[in-house]
């Protein structure tokens, strides 16, 4: 691929409704903490599940993030990582099949202007740095 095309779509969260976790960085935890207005050991206790290697949102029933509204994304200013990245990771754009087929259910993918290989990877790299154990060198 020489280069991909994506523009986020007004109003759409079907990156959000997809299944799967929503991890967070430490970083990405103090951030939406403190957007929240909660100490992050109070949000974490409320909204996050940490293993010894990976932290990520506790799913509410029904929903795939707990700050996920019909509306939108209630921390969008301060989003984890992954969130903000989507649809620069690493799996979907060293994968011309995973960047097609992900674009099956996000209508932002081909839109917009050109966006060179190069800085998509130098995008996914920031995935590789906030969560390092997912994506192991």
């Amino acid at each position: 691929m020489d280069g991909l095309r994506f523009q986020c779509q007004p109003g759409c969260i079907r990156c959000c409704d997809v299944q799967g976790f929503v991890y967070l960085s430490e970083k990405d935890l103090k951030q939406a903490a403190r957007f929240v207005g909660m100490s992050a050991a109070a949000f974490e206790r409320k909204y996050v599940y940490r293993t010894r290697h990976l932290l990520r949102f506790r799913k509410p029933r029904h929903r795939q993030c707990p700050f996920l509204t019909a509306s939108g994304c209630d921390i969008h200013p301060a989003k984890p990582t992954q969130c903000r990245l989507f649809p620069f990771w690493p799996e979907l754009i060293e994968s011309r099949s995973e960047w097609q087929k992900t674009g099956r259910m996000c209508p932002g993918i081909g839109q917009g202007e050109l966006i060179q290989i190069g800085t998509a990877h130098e995008t996914a790299s920031e995935m590789k740095r906030a969560y390092p154990t997912m994506y192991p060198e």
